[in-house]
Formats: structure tokens, C-alpha cells, sequence
């Protein structure tokens, strides 16, 4: 049946046909002159054996040329798909011959150029490929660096400080300890004091620094176990709602649960507050994330809003899609509602 369908095959048929009819004409015309013409000395039986001649003739021409042409044409079609054969494996290095000037000759050419257009696609694709991964590279390495400094920054404003004022308090409440007791006692629940709030910021920065990975956890177990460790290591006291949500992308998952640790490193660095609440909950399609305090609060307006740590919340909130909602009153609280679409995992 593919032989039946072959190029070659279409050639014979179209001489043989053509054959066929060239003989048909030529019996027509011989029996038209035989007709017009009784005289002319020639009989049935010559025109029928002139007639099978030419045909023999006719038939056997076509055959001859039609083979030579199809075996020109089948060739060279078949270098062609040979050729394109090879282009879909990915090697565009080879090229076709182009000798002929003929409509076969300008599709080889073409091909050729489509072979040289797609190597340089390969060689600028590797390019860019080499180009991406430097960049990772270069973009990691500035994070870190960038993530480096900022802790320096905070040991430095922070933690450095209370410590050198601890220091310098317990030295002095050694001088008074014997001479002025009280003043020594008042000295000591200052040192207390200050260095609850160290050890406050300090478990802040640890929070701050634990993976962004949920080590094959849900979203829901992640969260659940961070708040579970903060009742344990702090005086923090957690009303809390959340919700199992299925599914969810892998992308959406990590940066909720760096938007919920985020929140909860300011709230221990900054807020003073003695009470969170922390809802987790899906509805019509739609993530919602409350994250709240009984702090000390702040103004939204002032210069603190653009702080770092309430950057990197909006940040992460809008590469998911989200929006991003932040109140604060002094000596209220503050707190953060998010809302972000419920980004499904390909199964």
C-alpha cells in the first residue's frame, strides 16, 4: 500500500495514462483517415498493427522516462527528508548540496538556512543558559551578602548595645552592692529587664534565620510547630486558627510560612506585646491571613514603614498575587491581613 502511494508510482501511472491516450488519439486518427480516405491503399488490419505498434512504443517510453524522472525526483526529495530528519535529532551542523538552480535546489538552500538559523538559536539558548546560571550565582551571593549586613546591622544596633549596657550596669551595681543596696537592687531589675528583651531579640534573629523550607511539612504543620516552640520559648501567649489547606503550590506554601515567620520576628523585636492572634483560613478561592499583636504599635506614615522586614512581607505577598494590608495605632497594636489566591500544585 506505501508503494502504491509513492512518488514513483504517481510518475508511472501519469505516463502510462498519458501513453494510453496518445495511442487512443492515434487510433482515432487512423480511423478518421481510413474514413475520409478509403483509397489510400491502407487497410483495418494495417492501421489496427501501425496502431499496437505506437502503442507498444508509447508504453514502453513512458515507462523508461517515467522511472528515470521519478528516481531523479524520489532522490532527492529523499535527501531532503533525510536531512530533515536529522534537524530534529539537534544536529544543524550538516548542510545540503545545492547544485541545482531548480524548485528542489531553492528549498535545499532554505533548509540550510533554517539549519544555520537554528544553530545559532542552540548557541544563543547555551549563551543565555550560561548567562542565566551566572546570574543565580551573582544574585545569591548578593543575598547572602545583603543578608550578612543586615544581621551585622541588627547585632550591632540591638543585641551589641544591650549587651555593652549590661556590662557597664552589672559593673556598676557591683560598686554599689555593699554601699547602696537599694540603688544596687534597682540597677539589678534594670539588667533583667534589659537582658529579657537580648534574649527576645535574639530568638527573633534565630526565627529569622530558619529555613524557608517546610522540610516536608504542610503549611499548616509548619506554622502549628513554630507556634508550638515560641509558647515554649517565650512569654508569648497565642490565640490561633489554622486551617489545612490542600494542594497548594509549592511556591505559595514557602512564602506564606516566610510572611507568617517574618511577622512574628518583628512582633518579638518590636511590638512588646504579650499576645498574638494568628488565623490561617481558605474561602471562595482565596487564602486569608491574619497576623495580629497588643503591642505598643507604631505610626504607618513615619520612616519605620519601610523597614525591611515589612518590605520583605509585601514583597512575598505580591509575587503570590496577593494584597497586602498592614494597621497599627500606638499602644493598640498592629496588625497585617493578607489576602492571596489559592495557588493549586499540578498533579
Amino acid at each position: 500500500m506505501k508503494q502504491m502511494t509513492s512518488i514513483r508510482f504517481w510518475f508511472i501511472q501519469t505516463f502510462m495514462i498519458l501513453a494510453f491516450i496518445a495511442s487512443l488519439i492515434l487510433f482515432i486518427g487512423l480511423q478518421i483517415y481510413l474514413y475520409l480516405f478509403p483509397d489510400s491503399g491502407l487497410t483495418t488490419t494495417m492501421t489496427f498493427w501501425l496502431w499496437l505498434y505506437c502503442f507498444v512504443i508509447f508504453t514502453a517510453s513512458g515507462f523508461y522516462f517515467s522511472l528515470r524522472g521519478s528516481y531523479l525526483i524520489k532522490g532527492r526529495l529523499t535527501d531532503i527528508l533525510l536531512f530533515i530528519t536529522t534537524m530534529r535529532r539537534g544536529k544543524f551542523t550538516d548542510r545540503m548540496p545545492t547544485n541545482e538552480k531548480d524548485e528542489i535546489g531553492l528549498i535545499s538552500e532554505e533548509l540550510n538556512h533554517l539549519s544555520e538559523y537554528l544553530q545559532e538559536q542552540v548557541q544563543s539558548l547555551q549563551r543565555l543558559a550560561e548567562e542565566k546560571t551566572e546570574l543565580s550565582k551573582t544574585a545569591k551571593s548578593a543575598a547572602i551578602m545583603e543578608e550578612r549586613q543586615r544581621l551585622a546591622r541588627d547585632l550591632h544596633d540591638v543585641v551589641s548595645q544591650q549587651l555593652f549596657a549590661l556590662s557597664m550596669m552589672s559593673s556598676a551595681s557591683l560598686r554599689w552592692f555593699d554601699q547602696e543596696p537599694e540603688k544596687a537592687r534597682k540597677q539589678l531589675e534594670q539588667i533583667s529587664e534589659i537582658a529579657g528583651k537580648a534574649q527576645e531579640e535574639m530568638r527573633a534573629l534565630l526565627l529569622h534565620l530558619r529555613p524557608v523550607q517546610l522540610s516536608g511539612e504542610s503549611l499548616c504543620e509548619g506554622i502549628v510547630k513554630l507556634i508550638q516552640e515560641l509558647k515554649h520559648k517565650t512569654t508569648l501567649t497565642f490565640e490561633a486558627s489554622v486551617d489545612e489547606i490542600d494542594h497548594l503550590s509549592k511556591a505559595a506554601e514557602e512564602h506564606i510560612f516566610r510572611i507568617v515567620q517574618e511577622a512574628l520576628s518583628n512582633i518579638l523585636r518590636h511590638a512588646d506585646a504579650t499576645r498574638v492572634k494568628l488565623f490561617l483560613s481558605e474561602e471562595n478561592g482565596y487564602i486569608h491571613l491574619y497576623i495580629g499583636d497588643n503591642g505598643k504599635g507604631f505610626d504607618i506614615h513615619e520612616e519605620r514603614m519601610t523597614s525591611y522586614g515589612l518590605k520583605t512581607m509585601r514583597e512575598r505577598c505580591e509575587q503570590i498575587g496577593g494584597t497586602y494590608n498592614i494597621r497599627s495605632k500606638e499602644n493598640e497594636g498592629t496588625y497585617i491581613e493578607i489576602r492571596i489566591p489559592a495557588m493549586r500544585r499540578e498533579t
